[in-house]
């Protein structure tokens, strides 16, 4: 994909005009000849349009967003626009480490699928140079019959157009992504933009959330890292199009693992957390953005958990209660896979729990970037059938399908 590109001031070493290196730069290009500089436009151009699409765009985008404040009212062709924002873009392979950490979601075009079938949208968390963490998208059919088709990526990424809005945080102004127009959802990449995501936007938690009034909202909670400390903040869409990524406040949002359920509950907005890395906590709230207050609802009991427990998935609404996906750490820090059910009234009653991993790293998948790492961020319900996605070792992604059934009466 194409990605902002900012290259280092001088780290305050005296080194030539005291101008900022951005002027400097452009005043390199405004210095080519005519034939120099078509000569050099015409290669970028070329060696990038059989890998991206809409390339000029991309390149005016950032001549206008970053170097034309620096023109000083100097005037700039078409064509030095171009080059010149050619030099703040860079090419980045978004998951050429490693693809895992899925969630999942209903599609929002549910057209022309077959009966007793369902149209997905899975988000992944992709990691590129520097371990710099990106969420993308892949789409599929996942049927009762627990056949699950996943279609092929597009060749092609799409580089959006980025605009600061109000964040959800005082003074922390959030971003939108907006794509236009694409052919397929895994042409998407949400990348880091913000100072405090600026290394790495990880373990999207995806959720279809229904208000009180039938307005159906895409949500998800991730970690924004920055190198030095993490948070959550939330992303929020309606058409997998334009995507609004803010900040969450208050004294449960400096963590990670929060996970949104599809609905209020009880007139408030509830998460599940791991406030204190190590159980699962309900929380409740009057402000999507606003998260202060919460208790402990289920601690470590099994050998696979005993040092930590953690919920994977947004809850999934059956009859029975709320299924939630969960995850435990063991000894020599192996992630195995669980689940629980809370009570619909009243989530902070725990029903049952699994007391065996629904998936355990095995001798055949123990192996990857982070070895014994078996992780989910999310599920999805069809019927009586749950389609789990999970990483495996911090490396790709796997499928396990289940009968809900067979499930809950496993659970203790």
């Amino acid at each position: 994909m194409l990605r902002p590109f900012v290259p280092a001031e001088n780290g305050g070493i005296a080194h030539g005009p005291t101008r900022p290196r951005v002027a400097r730069i452009l005043d390199r290009v405004l210095s080519l000849s005519d034939a120099a500089l078509r000569a050099e436009l015409a290669r970028v151009i070329a060696s990038l349009s059989d890998r991206h699409r809409d390339v000029e765009p991309v390149l005016r985008r950032r001549y206008y967003d970053l170097v034309e404040p620096q023109a000083d009212g100097r005037e700039v062709s078409a064509e030095q626009a171009l080059l010149a924002g050619a030099y703040f873009v860079e090419e980045y392979s978004f998951e050429a480490a490693a693809l895992f950490n899925p969630s999942i979601v209903p599609h929002p075009d549910q057209e022309d699928v077959a009966p007793g079938a369902i149209r997905v949208v899975l988000s992944l968390r992709g990691v590129g140079e520097g371990h710099v963490s990106s969420i993308i998208f892949r789409t599929g059919i996942f049927s009762e019959a627990g056949t699950l088709v996943i279609d092929p990526p597009s060749p092609r990424a799409v580089s959006p157009q980025i605009e600061t809005i109000p964040g959800g945080a005082p003074d922390d102004p959030g971003v939108r992504f907006y794509y236009g127009a694409h052919e397929d959802l895994s042409e998407l990449v949400i990348f880091p933009v913000t100072f405090r995501q600026r290394h790495g936007i990880e373990d999207l938690r995806l959720v279809r959330f229904t208000d009180e009034d039938g307005h159906v909202t895409y949500f998800g909670t991730y970690t924004a890292f920055s190198g030095e400390a993490i948070r959550q903040e939330l992303l929020r869409t309606r058409d997998f199009v334009s995507f609004e990524l803010s900040a969450l406040r208050g004294a449960m949002s400096g963590t990670k693992g929060m996970a949104l359920f599809p609905r209020r509950v009880g007139g408030h907005y509830a998460m599940l957390g791991r406030q204190d890395h190590e159980n699962i906590w309900l929380l409740r709230s009057n402000d999507i953005y606003s998260w202060e207050n919460g208790d402990i609802i289920i601690s470590p009991r099994w050998p696979w958990e005993f040092i930590q427990l953690g919920n994977s998935s947004s809850p999934i609404e059956l009859d029975e209660g709320w299924l939630v996906i969960t995850h435990g750490v063991g000894p020599v820090r192996n992630y195995c896979i669980g689940a629980c059910l809370l009570d619909k009234k009243d989530p902070a009653k725990l029903l049952a729990r699994s007391s065996e991993p629904l998936i355990r790293p095995s001798p055949e998948t123990r192996d990857g970037y982070v070895p014994n790492v078996a992780y989910s961020c999310g599920a999805l319900a069809l019927g009586r059938a749950l389609l789990l996605p999970y990483g495996v070792a911090d490396s790709f992604t796997a499928f396990a399908t289940v009968s809900i059934d067979m499930l809950l009466a496993a659970m203790d």
